[in-house]
């Protein structure tokens, strides 16, 4: 399992993002970054905007409590999370 650092902004983690994918979807994991595919084109933040509305689903969060921390222009981003513990994301992102 990808490590998850719990910091006084939120729990954070790192993603490999693959876009232009067929689904929004949790494709395995890459070292220790969790690898992610998203439909949305790498061009004007589409990726990025998929990529924290994904996220945002998955954890039945509202988008503004799920951030790209850094990465923007990367494709290995760190998502930020706030207001999840690190066992919630953990479970979230498991099943």
């Amino acid at each position: 399992m990808i490590p998850i650092h719990e910091t006084s902004n939120g729990v954070t983690f790192a993603v490999r993002v693959h876009p232009r994918a067929k689904k929004n979807a949790i494709t395995g994991e890459l070292g220790e970054a969790l690898k992610v595919a998203l439909t949305a084109p790498p061009i004007d933040g589409r990726a990025n905007e998929a990529c924290v509305e994904f996220f945002a689903k998955l954890f039945a969060v509202q988008r503004s409590a799920v951030s790209i921390a850094s990465g923007e222009t990367s494709r290995k981003k760190i998502i930020r999370v706030v207001g999840l513990s690190v066992e919630e994301v953990r479970s979230r992102l498991s099943g």
